[in-house]
């Protein structure tokens, strides 16, 4: 069983920023909390970018993720933003 990482950014145009920044504690912790999470971090590095990092144990770990978080609020407020991701099973 081999861990699976994400790594990539999300941006938001301007109008909408305060309202990602403003559900990003929320997804962090509820992501952390996740089984199978090894690291997550979600930071805005410049105004409208957000670029994450993650490590889940297992690909079973990250596809519960995933369906979590398209259940969730973050999703309902950044799923149509635009994403360049990277995953990778290592």
């Amino acid at each position: 069983m081999s861990a699976v990482q994400l790594t990539g950014r999300m941006t938001a145009p301007p109008e909408r920023c305060d309202e990602v920044r403003a559900a990003m504690d929320e997804h962090i912790r509820l992501t952390r909390a996740e089984a199978g999470c090894l690291f997550f971090e979600l930071r805005e590095t410049e105004d409208g970018v957000f670029e994450v990092s993650e490590l889940f144990q297992s690909r079973a770990a990250f596809d519960a993720h995933q369906t979590r978080t398209r259940a969730s609020a973050w999703f309902r407020i950044t799923g149509d933003l635009p994403r360049d991701y990277d995953v990778a099973d290592l």
